[in-house]
């Protein structure tokens, strides 16, 4: 015998075995690798893992979870503009659950006084690499503390710290949807931007509770310099402000925001301080010991030990902490004019507010001991006000200092909690508006009944908001509420998706819940069960879960329970009205090796997964496109399907954006088509609908299950439509629910059989719905148009009047009535707000100009040196235009934006007359045609939209007549 030998072939570079990869995307501890290290507990102590010691166990905040009571429970959602401060918030609670550090700066060290690009703190709630590289957070992240009041009581408070990019406003979204609360964190300096606007929506659209956190007031003494007195109508203009909007918002609904109302926290995560004036109240008269007296003032009788005393209460003083509140000098009381004070013994002067004297000067001179005295002198002041610091932290320069003393000085950040704990409510109380807000299904169930009460032992009802990657990068944990019953590991579930419905269960799987955790930001608490009213990350149930899912038992729930099979609905998907709705800018993928597609496919599976505004859609030429809200967010995207979810390289086209169809008179012709069998005849046109009805049907404000009394008054109220039509609709496209479009019956009864027509509706609803989906110019939905039925004529036997006839000529039918109307195609804008210094706010103009953007408003930020610039800007002209910008101001420009309406493009996109020239820019009058082209030779179609495919010969003969001025003539068809 002869033995043959291959030939290796693998390079000596190439191991023979391949080492495992370890992706490195995420900061989460890995479970598996703590285990082999810490051994199989289930609960591990943190401190053997992170090396810092919990002041609470992880063994007690399991016990909080499992324990029936929701009344020490907490959820809020932790939302703002962009760099106010949230993570670095956050971080400030999270060091507060830890054991001081010996040398006195905390355990973050002296580095969390500096700012995130220095180094400073550790933004623990970022857990990707990719947010610690780009500095600015990019997902929510929820984190469980057990945190302390001002009392000593402790409440398991889950915080969702949330981007505030507005590209990631889906994010948001995401966790108020969850949450009972939302802590609305503004910048002193900045005040009301662009995403807290869309932010005070959403809340006010959830019903939520409202906290609001001016956070970075020391900027305005380090920075702006402002005195004490500017620096209080600073801050009051800012509360103001968020006043108006809200007011405004939610017509007069909402309580006010006030530091005296206790609804206020005033902050500064970089000096570790967070207070409201009733804990800075508490922790003032802790300080003085006087004789008992009683007093009374303007604002009601006190005791008081010779001044400010121990009775006289935190809530009492606190009140008197704001507004026109002035303290007698003389007679210690408090007043609310200073012209009824007597001057100043000392300086002879009126006495200033309260909330100067007490709040603001204090500060000021603690700002001033550490950034210009000496150490000795410091240390002499500090030890006056009861703030003891050791050598080393005397020695450190300015800003360790300042976060050393104000940390000692404000003591830890209980007046937080006391804020969260007596304006937002515990799960139990808040079930009941929130599954009235959120719950598909009719509200007299008994698992409802349930959900309301927060029934521990009733059936299993989960709403999973949010999905996030594990470290592998293939699976993900479920994020969401528990309404009712009880999960634990090994639970048999049914996962609800976002298309299920009691009729219609295709959208249903079943799953096995096989770990339940309490998220802890860069790790996870694993626990053996969890009740209603907790907040829990789920492990094995992610594989049918697209966006959003309702959890239900399967079979008997937990602790004898009923599932409630057959009456179970699902919580309602996600809505994005403050961004536009949907996403509007897209990229084209494709892998760079075409064997290793269906390796991308599933990676933009993930993507969709993990991102709640993204879709991915595959064009009939076989491309891949990927919708996003901006650059940022399609940027962060192909960085996790290259690095996360796919590990292949992929080719991206150039960003482009998606465009709609819309008419903008009424057809010139009635147009007909005929069935395939010649026994059917159909008859349309089209029209373009009222001013500002598309945004009402697109956010879900008219419904067609209302009666026809109810809708007729809706359309006869605001439109002025007669009673025939207004009760004639019949449906919406091209979504059944949100579409923009209508379709309506027109017909008479004395000239068509109403009873064979209501026997065709589904198939030419249907019809209307294709044809609305995919337009007759380039294949793009189609927008804001109404489709009126004029005349029928259907085939006796039912046999010839099937779908397969009726469905396809409907659709011909409305695209011939479409191309009759005067089409014009659509582009989506932008809402930008840039901020700036004031001397360069003209020099913006030209850079927008040229983009074909405009300005719309430019004002002051007062109390700051900025201008705040108002502008739109088409989003296909966009690309680029924040570099730009930065480049041309040097750095001094900051550009926020969000999709906020679509508008006609000028221009025939039928004109043929119109030459286009290849790498020139088009004229204005010429972009219409020029969209349609690129667009249709980007699908795989032929440049000019084929008339003849959408009319039959006797149209065709009919608009033959027509002169070709201003209409679908002879010289258009193909």
């Amino acid at each position: 015998r002869t033995a043959v030998l291959d030939e290796d072939a693998m390079d000596l570079e190439e191991p023979i075995v391949e080492p495992v990869q370890k992706k490195t995307f995420s900061l989460m501890r890995d479970e598996n690798e703590e285990r082999e290290a810490y051994g199989a507990d289930m609960i591990r102590p943190g401190k053997k893992i992170t090396g810092e010691e919990d002041l609470v166990s992880d063994r007690y905040l399991a016990s909080l979870v499992a324990n029936e009571t929701t009344r020490t429970r907490r959820c809020l959602a932790v939302v703002g503009h962009l760099h106010t401060g949230k993570t670095s918030l956050v971080d400030l609670f999270i060091e507060q659950t830890k054991v001081p550090s010996l040398k006195g700066f905390g355990i973050n060290g002296p580095r969390a006084a500096l700012e995130s690009h220095r180094g400073g703190g550790p933004r623990t709630t970022d857990t990707l690499q990719s947010e610690q590289d780009r500095q600015m957070s990019i997902k929510s992240c929820p984190i469980t503390l057990c945190l302390p009041d001002t009392r000593g009581k402790t409440f398991a408070l889950t915080l969702i710290d949330c981007p505030g990019h507005t590209n990631f406003h889906d994010e948001s979204v995401a966790s108020l949807r969850v949450a009972d609360g939302a802590a609305l964190v503004v910048d002193a300096i900045e005040g009301i931007m662009l995403h807290t606007e869309m932010l005070l929506r959403q809340i006010i659209s959830e019903g939520l509770p409202l906290v609001l956190v001016i956070n970075k007031v020391d900027r305005l003494i380090l920075e702006l310099k402002l005195p004490p007195d500017d620096m209080y109508h600073k801050l009051r203009h800012v509360i103001d402000s968020v006043n108006a909007l809200v007011s405004h918002q939610s017509n007069g609904r909402y309580p006010k925001l006030s530091p005296d109302r206790g609804n206020v926290i005033f902050a500064s995560s970089m000096h570790g301080y967070a207070f409201s004036l009733e804990s800075f109240a508490t922790q003032y008269l802790d300080q003085l010991d006087f004789d008992v007296e009683e007093k009374e003032d303007a604002f009601g009788s006190f005791k008081t030990h010779g001044g400010l005393g121990r009775n006289l209460t935190p809530e009492a003083f606190a009140k008197r902490l704001w507004g026109n509140a002035y303290l007698d000098p003389k007679s210690q009381t408090f007043q609310r004019k200073s012209s009824d004070c007597a001057p100043d013994p000392l300086t002879g002067m009126s006495p200033k507010r309260t909330f100067v004297q007490f709040v603001l000067e204090p500060m000021y001179k603690m700002y001033t001991l550490c950034v210009g005295e000496a150490e000795k002198d410091v240390e002499k002041a500090f030890r006056s006000l009861g703030v003891l610091l050791g050598k080393e932290q005397l020695r450190a320069s300015a800003r360790p200092l300042m976060r050393a003393a104000f940390r000692k000085y404000f003591g830890p950040s209980t007046g937080f909690v006391d804020t969260v704990v007596h304006h937002m409510p515990s799960p139990a109380v808040a079930a009941k508006g929130k599954v009235a807000r959120c719950y598909s299904g009719p509200l007299s169930s008994r698992t409802v009944t349930s959900m309301i009460k927060c029934d521990s032992h009733g059936p299993l009802v989960i709403h999973v908001a949010k999905l996030y990657a594990e470290l592998d990068g293939q699976s993900f944990s479920a994020f969401g509420r528990i309404y009712s019953g009880t999960v634990k590991p090994g639970d048999r579930v049914k996962v609800l998706g976002e298309a299920y419905t009691p009729d219609d269960d295709e959208d249903m799987a079943f799953a096995t819940v096989s770990s339940v955790w309490i998220p802890r930001g860069r790790s996870r608490t694993e626990v053996m069960m969890a009740r209603a009213g907790n907040w829990v990350l789920l492990g094995g149930v992610d594989s049918d879960i697209v966006k959003t899912a309702t959890i239900v038992g399967a079979g008997s729930s937990n602790f004898g329970g009923d599932d409630g099979d057959g009456e179970i609905h699902i919580f309602s998907p996600l809505k994005f009205p403050q961004a536009g709705g949907e996403s509007t800018m897209k990229l084209a993928v494709e892998p760079l090796n075409p064997a290793e597609l269906p390796k991308m496919v599933e990676g933009l599976r993930r993507v969709s997964k993990s991102y709640p505004m993204s879709t991915t859609r595959v064009e009939e030429s076989g491309e891949h496109v990927l919708f996003g809200t901006g650059e940022l967010y399609l940027d962060c995207v192909m960085h996790d399907l290259r690095n996360v979810y796919s590990d292949i390289e992929v080719k991206v086209a150039d960003p482009v954006v998606g465009f709609r169809e819309t008419v903008v008179e009424t057809s010139s012709v009635k147009c007909f088509s005929e069935t395939a069998n010649k026994r059917n005849k159909l008859t349309f046109i089209a029209e373009p609908l009222d001013d500002g009805l598309a945004e009402k049907l697109e956010d879900g404000k008219v419904n067609l299950n209302w009666d026809n009394r109810k809708l007729g008054r809706f359309f006869q109220t605001k439109y002025d439509w007669d009673l025939l039509s207004s009760r004639s609709v019949w449906a919406f496209g091209s979504s059944p629910t949100h579409g923009t479009n209508i379709l309506m019956d027109d017909t008479l009864p004395g000239e068509v059989d109403k009873a064979m027509l209501r026997s065709c509706k589904p198939s030419i609803v249907q019809g209307f719905q294709w044809a609305t989906r995919e337009g007759p110019l380039c294949e793009e939905p189609v927008r804001s148009t109404k489709l009126k039925i004029l005349d029928v004529a259907l085939a006796d036997k039912a046999i010839h009047r099937g779908g397969g006839q009726i469905i396809p000529t409907a659709r011909k039918t409305v695209h011939s009535a479409l191309l009759t109307a005067t089409p014009r195609l659509m582009e989506p804008w932008y809402r930008l707000q840039i901020q700036c210094p004031g001397e360069i706010v003209n020099a913006i103009q030209p850079v927008l100009t040229k983009r074909r953007g405009h300005t719309v408003q430019d004002k002051p930020i007062p109390g700051s040196p900025l201008y705040s610039v108002k502008a739109f800007l088409p989003v296909l002209d966009s690309f680029g235009f924040e570099t730009d910008l930065r480049t041309f101001t040097q750095g001094q420009a900051m550009v926020h934006s969000v999709f906020d309406h679509w508008a006609i493009v000028p221009g025939d996109p039928l004109d043929k007359s119109i030459v286009l020239h290849p790498l020139e820019p088009s004229p204005p009058q010429c972009l219409a045609r020029d969209f349609l082209v690129k667009t249709r030779r980007r699908k795989g179609l032929s440049d000019d939209v084929s008339l003849s495919k959408f009319f039959d010969e006797g149209m065709r003969a009919q608009l033959m007549q027509i002169p070709a001025e201003g209409d679908v003539g002879s010289n258009q068809l193909t």
